[in-house]
Order: C-alpha cells, then structure tokens, then sequence
C-alpha cells in the first residue's frame, strides 16, 4: 500500500517504456513506487480500447493517474483536454514529465486525494481504481464521480471481476445506469451514467 501513499523513500530508477495503445506510439518514464512500472497494465490497455471515444466529450479527469497513461492517450487520440489526479507524488511528477514527453496540448497533472483538490465538472471522469488501497478508497472514487460530472457526463472504469467486480457493479447501479462495454481475462470495462 505504501506505494499508493509514501513512496518519498524509495530510491528512485527513472525509466522509460514504450507502448502501442489503439495504433498509437507512446512512450513514458516511470520510476520505483508507481503501479505497473515496467509496462502499461492490462486493464489501463482494456479501458482505453474499449471506450467509445466518441462518447468521451470535451473536458476529461483521469483519477488514479499513475505515470499519465490513460489521460495522455485519450487526449492524443480525442483532442480532448485532460485533467489527470493521484495521490502519490511521485507519480503526478511522472505525469508531468510524459505529457511533455508525448507532446500533449491542454493536459495538467495535480496531486489531490480523490476530489479533494477537484473543483471542475467534467464530461467524462476515466479510472482505473487503485484496487490494492482498499475498498473505501475504490468506492470513493466511482461514487463520488456523479458528484463531479455534467448532467450527461459519463463515468468509465474498469475492474477485475476477481477484485470484486460484481458487488460493485451492484453498488453503481443505485447511483448511475450501467453498462458492461467489454469482458476480456476477467476484466470488465464499465460505463455509467447519471440516472434522471
């Protein structure tokens, strides 16, 4: 957990990885104490090929952001502009660095605890939640996302389904309409919306 939260100690190794994501180059610098250091993860790589980009509107958050992968590929393939959060600063400077890194226009990395630091509303809020920092903290992300979206906004995340994906698909539902956009390795790419 603590690479979540205090990874100030840890001995840095900056490197850098490059990954094909939706046809596209990217490369990204990442470091000890930062989720999936040595490639882009498969459910971040699930996520991004399965959401309807057309669907994903003009303003975006990215909340979990790691190293900037899902922020820095949705702004290049969309244009749209990007907000990306995490609570670990080593990754929000590693987020900094790949969106220069990967020529990115309109897209800001900041640290903030969930919302704590968010003060926008945004079309489409993307994550792939931190499993390993806890139920509550994975809750507090999906959930609070109705509270951070535009009335048609949508909420896309994914989860395996080994890591509780049907209990909290159950609880989605009292707050958004879900839908199941793809199933692949139990993983499952979610999309929610703001129920009437």
């Amino acid at each position: 957990m603590g690479q979540y939260f205090s990874n100030e100690k840890l001995p840095s190794k900056v490197k850098k990885i490059n990954a094909k994501i939706c046809n596209q180059e990217f490369t990204f610098l990442t470091d000890n104490g930062v989720f999936s250091k040595d490639k882009v993860d498969f459910g971040s790589r699930l996520l991004l090929e399965s959401i309807p980009l057309l669907e994903v509107g003009a303003k975006v958050l990215d909340v979990g952001c790691g190293y900037g992968t899902i922020g820095i590929v949705i702004n290049k393939l969309t244009g749209a502009s990007v907000d990306m959060v995490d609570v670990n600063k080593r990754a929000i400077h590693l987020a900094l660095r790949n969106i220069k890194e990967n020529d990115c226009r309109d897209t800001y990395a900041f640290e903030s605890n969930c919302y704590q630091s968010v003060t926008l509303k945004y079309d489409t809020i993307i994550t792939n939640p931190p499993i390993r920092a806890g139920k509550d903290v994975v809750y507090e992300i999906v959930m609070g996302a109705v509270n951070h979206l535009n009335v048609s906004g949508n909420l896309f995340l994914v989860v395996r389904k080994e890591q509780g994906a049907k209990s909290l698909i159950s609880k989605l539902n009292d707050v958004y309409n879900v839908e199941i956009i793809e199933r692949k390795s139990g993983y499952f790419v979610i999309k929610c919306y703001k129920k009437n």
